[in-house]
């Protein structure tokens, strides 16, 4: 399925999408890229059965010691026992503060830049499915991985996680959803 713009509109389109084809595969966790919530709260409502990792940005994105999530937030996914990752961007990391302050060309940056090719969305889906895996949180088969271009959700994938570490043996098995313009 292809949307024809990415954005939050296509939240609730992405999240059934990706839940009827991880259903058809009989798999059992889906990997949600979230900023304040939001998409993972929608996703509790359509994953029914299925165990939710919702990936958040590290505390300090935005403002020092500030997580993105609000805590109300948090505890209300937890409650429904949604696990929350909230950890350093796997494909950025140190190497985007080395950018900044450096200039030049760092090979995370590059597989990210390389992974956008096929849209922000599908980058996204990837990374928190290795954020996930490093966070400890995986079983180690295949997920449903949403995420999105800036807000919401666009995006929806069946990948074989990995850790960083190993992060070349993870495999998108399949695009579910995009945007076809970005």
């Amino acid at each position: 399925m292809y949307f024809d713009a990415p954005g939050k509109e296509n939240t609730l389109a992405a999240l059934k999408e990706g839940f009827v084809r991880g259903q058809a595969l009989g798999l059992t966790e889906a990997v949600v890229a979230t900023t304040s919530g939001e998409t993972a709260l929608a996703a509790l409502e359509i994953f029914t059965g299925v165990k939710i990792i919702a990936v958040t940005y590290h505390c300090g994105f935005n403002e020092p010691f500030k997580a993105m999530m609000p805590m109300e937030t948090r505890a209300r996914l937890e409650s429904a026992g949604v696990t929350i990752v909230q950890a350093t961007h796997a494909l950025s990391g140190i190497e985007r503060s080395e950018a900044k302050k450096h200039g030049g060309v760092y090979p995370a940056l590059l597989i990210a830049d390389t992974l956008k090719l096929l849209g922000q969305g599908t980058k996204v889906a990837v990374e928190v499915s290795v954020m996930a895996a490093d966070a400890g949180v995986l079983s180690g088969r295949d997920v449903v991985a949403i995420g999105g271009s800036s807000s919401g959700a666009d995006t929806a994938v069946i990948v074989k996680p990995a850790h960083q570490n190993n992060f070349f043996d993870l495999r998108v098995r399949e695009i579910i959803c995009k945007p076809r313009a970005f």
